[in-house]
This record gives structure tokens, C-alpha cells and sequence, in this order.
């Protein structure tokens, strides 16, 4: 998709937080039918961003809008920034017909990010629905990296149909040479699946962890969220023990607009990282 020349791309670098900077796609890959990766490197010599896993970038199309994404690649390999994409409103659908090549704006990296820090000697159980497992990756390409800072690692993966998971095959990979445990299940199987069958929540009481040295980590729609946290706090995992990420309503990313107010909070800058035990009485207010 060729886009129109943007004056904000050919000026010198500016530091304003709200000016685009223009990222080459290096790398295109379909993740399944709806969902595509796209990998960035920086356009001319400006030096690539590090990141933190967890965090965002807005991407920007010119002419056609902005959107916030979650950087998805290795935190260890900061020049190539990946960004898995659902295709669902106008832009993400308009970044559908992107190819190698084209150009883009970028921005970033915003907010908070999950705590490894935190999470260091105790048994990690990470929850993902559907797309995600994206913004969790960065943090299992982490953890793997420095697996023995690390317990018990385990990842709990739902979708709805086995065509909706991503990184298939990176999570039989994982599964099969790492130390990382993965558990899949959909909500609706097919003639050839042969694997689990329910909503991802059925999959935590199977699991075996310390709940007294356990944290677990969720990324997916709300009310799955909600649920898988209060799944693992009927196992004895206390509040301030769960992280979750609430990618919700984000336009600026600085808390200038104010369209991702959650409460107290802004989640393009106090999250979207949040422990449970800050926002799980939120959570449970209809249309906040």
C-alpha cells in the first residue's frame, strides 16, 4: 500500500511525543486469517528504541488515522520491532494492505510494562485470550532468556477456533524444546482438533504451582481477565500476586486526551499494566 508523502516524515528529529517517526516494514507475516505481524526498523539514522515487555506504540498511517499496538517481538533484538495486528476498524484494516517496503509513522514506546523484576524466583503462570498473546510474548521471550532467575513457567492459551491461535508454530516449540509449559484450548473445536475444549479459565485448576511463590500475568479481553483472576484466587493466589493488561480506549498515549480514563487512572500512562489488586474493583463497574 503506497502511502502519500508526510511532511512530518522528511523533518529533521524532533522530540515532541506527538510527532511521528517514519519506520520501514522489513518483515510481513500472517499470523491467521484476520492477523499479521508487521517488523519495523527505523527509516534513515535515527537509533532504534529499546523496550520494555508490555509496552505500546502507536502506529500511524497518513491520511487515514493512528492506532495504539503492542510491541509483540524480543525485547533482546530492539532493532526490529514487531507488531501483531488484528485487522478490525479502519486502520488495522487499511495496515492489512501494507507491504515490505512501505513506510509508517511510529511512536513510542508508552507505558508500563510487566513486572519481571517482581516475578523473579516465583512459579509464573501466564494467561492469554485470542490476540492476547501478543503483548505477553515479549515478556516469555524474557523470561526464557533468563530461565533460571525463574520458577515454574506455564502458559494458558485460548481462542476461539484453533484458526484464531497465534504463533502456532512458535508455541509447539516452545512447548517441545523450551522449559516454558503451554496448554491450549479453544471455545469451538474442529474435526481435527484434537486438544482442549472450553473457555480458557478450565485450564487453571489443572495446573500445578506454589501458590505461596506464584504470580501470574493476564492479557485478553476483560472479562476474561476478570474471570481468570478470580479462577486463580479460588487456587489461594492473592490480588497483588496478578497482573493484568487493559489495552483499552488508548488515542494519545500521553494522558492528554483522556479517552482511556479507567477511575483514578489513565491507562496509556499508569498502565497498561495494572496489578489486579489496583483495578479489579473497577472491572466489575459497568461502562467505566
Amino acid at each position: 500500500m503506497a502511502l502519500p508523502p508526510n511532511p512530518a516524515f522528511t523533518a529533521p528529529h524532533v522530540n515532541d511525543p506527538m510527532v511521528p517517526q517514519p519506520y520501514r516494514i522489513a518483515g510481513r507475516r500472517e499470523e491467521n486469517y484476520d492477523t499479521f505481524t508487521l517488523e519495523l526498523v527505523p527509516l534513515g539514522d535515527e537509533e532504534p528504541h529499546g523496550f520494555r515487555p508490555g509496552q505500546f506504540n502507536m502506529l500511524y498511517l497518513f491520511g487515514i488515522g493512528e492506532v495504539p499496538i503492542s510491541i509483540s517481538g524480543d525485547p533482546a533484538r530492539p532493532e526490529l520491532l514487531a507488531h501483531t495486528v488484528r485487522a478490525l476498524g479502519t486502520v488495522t484494516t487499511a495496515m492489512k494492505e501494507l507491504k515490505v517496503g512501505d513506510v509508517v509513522g511510529l511512536r513510542g514506546p508508552y507505558g508500563s510494562s510487566w513486572p519481571f523484576e517482581a516475578l523473579q524466583r516465583q512459579d509464573v503462570i501466564i494467561v492469554a485470550g485470542g490476540i492476547g498473546l501478543a503483548p505477553l510474548r515479549p515478556l516469555i521471550h524474557h523470561l526464557l532468556s533468563e530461565r533460571r532467575r525463574y520458577g515454574r513457567l506455564v502458559l494458558l492459551y485460548g481462542a476461539r477456533t484453533p484458526g484464531d491461535l497465534l504463533f502456532q508454530k512458535q508455541l509447539a516449540k516452545w512447548d517441545e524444546k523450551t522449559a516454558l509449559e503451554v496448554h491450549l484450548t479453544v471455545d469451538r473445536g474442529t474435526v481435527a482438533w484434537r486438544g482442549n475444549v472450553g473457555v480458557v479459565t478450565t485450564l487453571i485448576p489443572r495446573v500445578q504451582f506454589d501458590v505461596s511463590h506464584a504470580s501470574a500475568v493476564i492479557c485478553g479481553p476483560e472479562i476474561m481477565m476478570r474471570y481468570s483472576a478470580l479462577e486463580l484466587e479460588k487456587r489461594g493466589m492473592a490480588r497483588d500476586q496478578i497482573y493484568v493488561s487493559q489495552e483499552r480506549n488508548m488515542k494519545c498515549a500521553v494522558g492528554f486526551c483522556g479517552h482511556c480514563q479507567f477511575g483514578p487512572h489513565f491507562v496509556c500512562k499508569d498502565g497498561p499494566v495494572f496489578p489486579f489488586s489496583l483495578v479489579a474493583p473497577l472491572m466489575k463497574v459497568r461502562e467505566v
